[in-house]
């Protein structure tokens, strides 16, 4: 990924700031072998975690002032550092119709989750980290998306519907959930369960009350018998016993991890509402999932997916869509004649 090194604005630095930027380049040069590039606070924790820095906002202001004017000076290859908050968003074009014909075969996906017990999704506290999830959840076929702090409503909302598609029909699903060990860190996952639960709860009775109403208005249920209200309630319950069950899972960051990889702590805000909950059980530090370095997350998202899904049904689904692919890669590579067979029925008789 690296290579773009371009000097826009000359600068000398000190013997001591040009021991920083060769400390940068270096962690740099080591995350881009393993495929992944840095946000500027992920680069900051790996100061810290390397006793490089002291953990202060101070040494992250200044540490991003460095690393600003070695990329001007086109002593940092560009490539190395990402923000990954802000991005152009366009439409894609093509040359021709077989080009996007063979593209196409490239981007063909079947479903290789509707055979599976499990459904699977991936939800990160950051935007700052969806790099890490970039890496990894496409080759997995995972879903993925940043909450941004504490999930929107609507986003909730939309991810119940999203969800029941997959309960209703008996199959589980799991979100594996990572964020921050801070007050509102950890209280995010359960906030994520508590209201997936409310409305795929609530939708539930709301669609057996509309079945239920429809077999009144067909005459095969009297709402006037005695048993009405037992028939009723055992009724739901018997549905929610075919259907799936939602597990949400926090898989980082959690306690066994500091303890593990020992990241740099940072002092838990007093000021959030919860600081007390989170003192009485972890103390007056708090952690940033920010500071694990990527291929930890990674292998911890691949480890949990893994894990929950069939592999001989995998193996079936990558398989039929390998057929896919294949069938659409004969019709990119004979484009010419798919053209003339086309232009014939189109002509008239």
């Amino acid at each position: 990924m690296g290579g773009m090194k371009i000097e826009y604005v000359p600068k000398k630095f000190e013997p001591k700031t040009l021991a920083i930027i060769a400390q940068a380049e270096a962690i740099c040069i080591e995350y881009d072998a393993q495929g992944y590039n840095l946000t500027l606070r992920q680069l900051y924790y790996q100061f810290v975690a390397r006793g490089f820095i002291p953990n202060k906002a101070t040494e992250y202001s200044r540490l991003g002032g460095i690393i600003n004017d070695a990329r001007l000076a086109g002593m940092l290859d560009w490539d190395f550092i990402v923000d990954r908050t802000r991005n152009l968003r366009t439409l894609g074009h093509w040359d021709g119709p077989s080009d996007i014909i063979d593209s196409a075969a490239e981007g063909f996906r079947v479903d290789k989750w509707a055979k599976q017990p499990t459904r699977i999704e991936v939800w990160i506290e950051k935007d700052a980290l969806v790099g890490v999830l970039d890496a990894v959840c496409p080759d997995l076929d995972v879903p993925y998306f940043s909450c941004r702090g504490y999930t929107s409503q609507s986003e909730i909302w939309g991810a119940a519907q999203r969800l029941n598609q997959y309960l209703w029909v008996g199959q589980d699903v799991l979100i594996l959930h990572l964020g921050d060990h801070d007050p509102s860190g950890i209280d995010m996952s359960r906030d994520i369960e508590d209201r997936l639960r409310m409305f795929t709860r609530k939708d539930l009775v709301n669609e057996m009350k509309k079945m239920l109403a429809r077999e009144i208005k067909d005459g095969r249920i009297d709402p006037n018998a005695d048993d009405y209200k037992t028939k009723a309630v055992a009724s739901l319950d018997e549905w929610e016993e075919t259907t799936g069950q939602l597990e949400i899972r926090r898989i980082a960051l959690n306690m066994d991890q500091v303890e593990e990889y020992n990241p740099p702590p940072n002092p838990a805000k007093m000021t959030d509402s919860r600081f007390e909950g989170y003192q009485e059980v972890h103390g007056d530090e708090s952690w940033e999932l920010d500071a694990l370095e990527p291929n930890v997350l990674a292998a911890l998202i691949t480890d949990n997916v893994e894990e929950a899904r069939d592999s001989d049904l995998w193996d079936e689904s990558v398989a039929e869509e390998e057929r896919g692919k294949t069938l659409l890669r004969l019709a990119s590579n004979r484009w010419g004649e798919v053209t003339e067979m086309l232009e014939d029925e189109d002509e008239p008789s």
